[in-house]
């Protein structure tokens, strides 16, 4: 299962290397001629698949921050969400730190104040696990991060 944009989505339509299994009912595309409902199901036709699902790293990007530590502080364990988390450099910019899976965590506002532009060992701080590169990130039906699934999907994830 991969996840497109239904800009991506259209235009893999348009291609042929995509059939549209269902729309949402309440989202328009309009052109200078037509009306089209955005897709909210494709399905890959051929091998396009292929390049999604098995070529492809986990991307790194803020939400897959998020998911892969839980939605929890690093530091203190807070139960967050996605509009009240921060991104903390383990290592700060400032002393060489790099914007890379290894060296971002995800925490709230209070603890990434207190450790502020310093290094774990600067700041007395500890994280609760080690971050890694994830092998693959899962979308949750259950609103787990503060996402709502769309209905139309449940019954493929």
């Amino acid at each position: 299962m991969h996840h497109v944009r239904w800009q991506d989505a259209i235009s893999m339509w348009f291609a042929g290397r995509v059939e549209i299994v269902s729309v949402y009912e309440d989202r328009f595309i309009r052109t200078v001629d037509e009306i089209f409902n955005v897709p909210s199901i494709v399905r890959f036709v051929g091998n396009v698949i292929k390049k999604f699902r098995f070529n492809r790293a986990v991307k790194f990007s803020r939400e897959n921050v998020f998911i892969r530590d839980e939605g929890r502080c690093q530091y203190c364990s807070k139960h967050l969400t996605k509009q009240n988390f921060t991104l903390d450099h383990i290592k700060p910019v400032s002393q060489g730190g790099k914007k890379v899976w290894h060296n971002i965590v995800t925490c709230c506002k209070p603890c990434n104040q207190k450790k502020g532009n310093k290094t774990l060992k600067q700041s007395g701080m500890k994280l609760l696990r080690e971050p890694s590169i994830p092998k693959e990130i899962t979308i949750d039906t259950e609103d787990k991060f503060g996402n709502q699934t769309p209905p139309e999907w449940k019954d493929y994830l």
